[in-house]
């Protein structure tokens, strides 16, 4: 399997607090299957000010891993890119870092509460240089979980969705569980990632959010973890077919509550 979106590169940024931690964090992905990494490392998000994210880093801490895993015979190969946190400058930040596939692919978080109106332009705009901009973890997002019709309004303006594999497994909370699994029953996404940032909470668990998928999904499971992210790397394209999104639209919140509003 590869992985695309997580935080293995050590003392960094959120993610992995050493060498010792990013070690034990693949030994992990290792069991589960995991061949290739693509490292997301947090990019002008505001946990990131002050510190020194560039390519070149990126590269440092990379090498210091394949060091130490070499000495365990580990031959996960990592893959360096950024999760690029949105702001109205993404056209002018475009960089090897910031993109995949040779420039072809970014992937965009927002804040969990709140998507900016800009948004809007602001992708069509990436679209209109040639990258399509990928949603991180859509389920996360409170205006998402309030109302589904953003990711189908997100596909429809040519754009694609990952989602975490701690949300399909409840790890990051029932609200985003119920949307991630909404997400995948209606066939809506082409990624999904571990978005590891620890060795205990945050750790791969890739592989039970894939089982999981397969017993709600008719989808073909494999092209969200082998096929498109191969395709990202490579900068091919990755072709998306939906259905029509559903009447009346669903609030998801609803669902997580009674008629007497009782949390269920």
């Amino acid at each position: 399997m590869i992985d695309f979106h997580n935080h293995i590169l050590p003392d960094l940024d959120d993610g992995s607090k050493s060498l010792e931690m990013s070690m034990d964090m693949l030994r992990t992905a290792a069991d589960q299957g995991i061949t290739d990494i693509i490292n997301t490392v947090h990019f002008q998000h505001p946990k990131v000010d002050g510190i020194d994210i560039t390519l070149e880093r990126c590269s440092e801490k990379r090498e210091l891993l394949y060091d130490e895993m070499v000495k365990e015979d580990l031959s996960i190969k990592i893959h360096l890119g950024a999760e690029v946190f949105y702001l109205p400058n993404l056209v002018e930040v475009i960089n090897p870092l910031t993109t995949f596939g040779h420039g072809k692919y970014m992937l965009i978080e927002f804040l969990s509460h709140q998507i900016p109106d800009t948004q809007q332009q602001v992708l069509f705009d990436l679209k209109m240089q040639g990258v399509t901009p990928i949603i991180a973890h859509p389920e996360r997002y409170k205006p998402v979980q309030e109302n589904l019709s953003l990711v189908y309004k997100w596909i429809n303006a040519g754009c694609l969705i990952q989602l975490d594999a701690g949300s399909l497994t409840g790890s990051l909370g029932n609200i985003a569980r119920i949307s991630a699994m909404e997400i995948v029953k209606r066939k809506l996404c082409q990624f999904i990632g571990s978005d590891v940032h620890d060795n205990k909470r945050r750790n791969f668990c890739l592989k039970e959010a894939i089982e999981l998928c397969d017993n709600v999904s008719d989808d073909d499971i494999d092209q969200w973890v082998y096929q498109n992210p191969s395709k990202l790397m490579s900068g091919e394209p990755i072709e998306v077919m939906i259905e029509d999104e559903p009447q009346p639209k669903v609030n998801l919140f609803a669902k997580l509550f009674n008629k007497k509003g009782k949390f269920n």
